[in-house]
């Protein structure tokens, strides 16, 4: 190799992210990389190369998709859980993981647990048996509305803790003529909806219990007594549910970028069940319950990843601004693809910071 080649192959490699390895021809070309992509310690990471990628399905398909770098794919093979994606130190270690990192599924479902209590609603909201959690998992099921019965309308409501306790249920009577059951999927009849709750008697039970005794414009998720809300689609089920809650709160698995298919796109509950927690859902009629106990276990198995603790971890927090008089081209120079990456924080609250609340 050439002195010129020799040169060139050396500021490529100075042009290189550290969290992605993109390459790059110019270092200005790296510093606006830098600039727009929010490369952070709380992305996945690759347990082998230690790549950081945008998602799990970016990973997944980093290790065992189409063209895998192929590496990372052999030793993966060997060592990774195929849930977490995570590298175990052996083989024997790899098979101990994974059967305590797959969950079972839930076989009995909503229906069977009440019907084994005696009782056909949990309509009074229990703070009991949960010991007022702070973390709630809500689904909603709706039947059709509209002259096509497409238009969506609240029927059925479950919100359960994080040891899948059933909090509140009911059945919810329409505002407006049902159109359609949709029952091949809900499971639900028009006897269930004949004499149940109204939809605005369920909205303030729901709304008492999420803010637990605190003003709306005072909730906050570090410090106060409002309870974080998990689930599938929020958005959608609190528009159904005509119930408004601070967005600070909510912990949606179809908004969650490490959960997502694409920036764009979401993945389904169904498929992001079987992927990361090993079994299947939504086999017939589906369960509220179901949903709310697959949604607090993607939740819990995000809140628990082990990241490295920063002071000011969002891109977004004013502490963080003065970092963008590093981004200056005259400063930047002096500093490696590392230190770009150091000084990087997320565009995404991360759920892992849940735990240190």
């Amino acid at each position: 190799m050439d002195y010129r080649s020799s040169m060139e192959s050396s500021e490529t490699l100075r042009n290189k992210c550290a969290a992605c390895y993109r390459q790059f021809n110019r270092m200005e070309h790296l510093v606006e990389h830098m600039k727009i992509s929010y490369h952070s310690g709380h992305e996945p990471t690759c347990g082998v190369c230690k790549k950081h990628c945008r998602s799990f399905e970016s990973l997944r398909e980093h290790l065992i998709g189409p063209l895998p770098k192929q590496e990372c794919k052999n030793i993966f093979s060997l060592r990774g859980c195929r849930f977490c994606m995570m590298i175990l130190e052996s083989p024997n270690a790899r098979r101990i993981h994974q059967e305590r990192c797959q969950f079972s599924s839930v076989n009995d479902g909503l229906a069977t647990r009440m019907a084994a209590l005696g009782l056909r609603d949990k309509a009074i909201i229990d703070y009991t048996s949960s010991r007022s959690p702070k973390v709630v998992a809500l689904s909603c099921k709706m039947v059709g509305g509209g002259s096509d019965g497409s238009l969506d309308i609240c029927a059925r409501v479950c919100i359960t803790d994080e040891s899948d306790n059933v909090v509140f249920h009911t059945y919810v009577k329409p505002s407006m003529v049902v159109t359609n059951y949709r029952y091949g999927t809900t499971g639900i009849r028009p006897e269930n909806l004949r004499d149940a709750m109204p939809l605005k008697h369920a909205q303030r039970k729901i709304q008492e219990f999420l803010c637990n005794g605190e003003p709306m414009w005072k909730i906050r998720p570090i410090g106060g007594r409002g309870r974080i809300l998990v689930g599938h689609g929020l958005d959608h089920d609190l528009d159904r549910l005509q119930l408004e809650y601070p967005s600070s709160m909510l912990r949606d698995t179809a908004k969650y970028p490490p959960l997502m298919k694409t920036s764009k796109l979401s993945n389904s509950l169904k498929y992001l069940t079987q992927a990361y927690l090993g079994y299947d859902i939504h086999v017939g009629i589906q369960d509220p319950y179901e949903d709310c106990v697959a949604t607090m276990r993607l939740y819990k198995r995000m809140r628990y990843q082990k990241h490295k603790i920063e002071a000011y971890p969002l891109a977004a927090d004013a502490q963080n601004r003065s970092n963008q008089v590093a981004w200056r081209q005259s400063e930047v120079d002096r500093m490696s693809p590392d230190e770009m990456l150091s000084i990087s924080r997320s565009d995404y609250y991360c759920w892992c910071l849940d735990s240190l609340a």
